[in-house]
């Protein structure tokens, strides 16, 4: 059996959670391959709204396992806080959430020179979650690591003491004024790690490319967005993993020939958080509106998300280098109410007009070139079927589809799982 591939198509926060949770009903296997807790999921049904950082979103049904890949980086103390939330629901967790042996863990150092690295930069930081998540791929790939591997050896805390006292080394090369208490933040750790071992670990390229050959359905599901991938995004303001589907090979040890469908989730407008260029930023009041009506701040940091019109030049970009074969189109209720409704169809780059991603994407170089559409005055989030959309909605999304060559199959018109129309 193939393997389907979920993964956003912007700057993140596209809605990926909610989509896994509708599709995991489809699926033998939800799988994260890559990121860490500075991602958030966001899942809400039966009234309740759910943030989930590292778990896999398909968590909360029964017919699925969900498996944290080695592409993944793990903070035992923020995952023992997602696991004590997830003891209400009765769930079993110790048979359906499986641990790659091959993930990496997330020091508290890590979060302390993440700390110490941003504020060094000062007006030129990338807006960092902090959570440690570029330290530890850099460890990563300074082969300095541990490793969840690493807790079943005898000799692992001395594995962590030794990295951790060259990170306090790092850390006071900075010459910042980072107050911390390494030992307080150590007993958190080391009693979050206690947890972290309770459960099953696993050689996870091993046990998913065994269940190919068994014939069950596997979805892998990523975490922030493809224009945050560290080769193919708006370097440097990215995150330190490759979020496009290249990342899921990696991430998870499946072959590429082995990938069947890609799902692009994208938003019916854009939103970024943090720093970094974004041409169709807005200032003016539908850029509140969208901001207002969207709810759009971080699950994850609380931030505020920065809103703009729907960007087709990095959209159709990011269908490019993954291969999309279905899209999938969220927040199109925030969009009701709006008169017009603009789409960046090319830029103005250095005088000329392009139609593709440039190297740069900084404001001094680029000007976003519009089309305008209707917009429609109905309340759509009680839509259950694709026929029962406003006109202009419609023909919104055809203009979408034909511009990007790839249908939108989906239509969410709210947050909750029963808001979702397939078309």
């Amino acid at each position: 059996m193939a393997v389907d591939l979920l993964l956003g198509l912007q700057w993140g926060d596209e809605g990926k959670g909610k989509i896994v949770d509708v599709l995991t009903k489809d699926y033998n296997i939800i799988a994260r391959f890559q990121g860490g807790p500075n991602a958030g999921h966001t899942l809400e049904f039966d009234g309740m709204k759910h943030v989930l950082h590292t778990i896999p979103s398909g968590i909360f049904h029964d017919n699925a396992i969900n498996i944290v890949g080695n592409g993944v980086v793990i903070d035992p103390v923020i995952f023992k806080k997602e696991l004590d939330n997830l003891k209400k629901f009765d769930l079993d967790i110790q048979s359906k959430l499986l641990i790659s042996r091959k993930a990496h863990l997330i020091l508290p150092t890590h979060r302390l020179l993440d700390a110490a690295s941003e504020a060094s930069k000062g007006k030129a930081k990338i807006g960092s979650t902090l959570k440690g998540i570029g330290p530890t791929y850099m460890d990563k790939t300074g082969r300095n690591g541990i490793r969840v591997g690493d807790l079943e050896l005898p000799d692992w805390k001395e594995r962590y003491r030794n990295l951790a006292d060259k990170h306090e080394g790092m850390i006071k090369s900075f010459n910042m004024d980072i107050q911390y208490d390494l030992k307080e933040l150590e007993e958190e750790f080391f009693e979050a790690v206690a947890v972290l071992r309770e459960l099953k670990f696993i050689d996870s390229e091993n046990y998913i490319n065994t269940a190919q050959r068994e014939g069950k359905t596997i979805l892998a599901e990523g975490a922030q967005g493809s224009l945050l991938d560290i080769d193919f995004g708006t370097y440097p303001f990215v995150t330190s993993s490759n979020t496009t589907a290249a990342g899921a090979c990696t991430g998870l040890g499946v072959s590429p020939s082995s990938i069947d469908k890609v799902y692009g989730i994208f938003k019916a407008y854009t939103t970024r958080v943090g720093s970094g260029p974004f041409p169709t930023e807005l200032f003016d009041e539908d850029g509140e509106t969208l901001a207002r009506v969207g709810n759009e701040f971080g699950a994850t940091t609380g931030r505020p998300r920065r809103c703009g019109w729907l960007d087709l030049v990095a959209l159709k970009y990011a269908v490019e280098i993954n291969g999309v074969t279905e899209l999938f189109m969220m927040k199109a209720d925030v969009l009701s109410g709006m008169k017009t409704i603009k789409v960046c169809t090319a830029y103005e780059y250095q005088g000329e007009r392009i139609e593709h991603l440039p190297y740069s994407i900084e404001e001094e170089y680029i000007k976003p070139i519009y089309q305008e559409f209707e917009g429609w005055e109905e309340d759509i989030t009680k839509v259950r079927s694709a026929d029962d959309l406003p006109q202009a909605l419609l023909e919104y999304i055809s203009f979408i589809e034909k511009e990007l060559n790839v249908p939108v199959k989906v239509v969410s018109v709210g947050p909750d799982r029963t808001q979702t129309i397939h078309r």
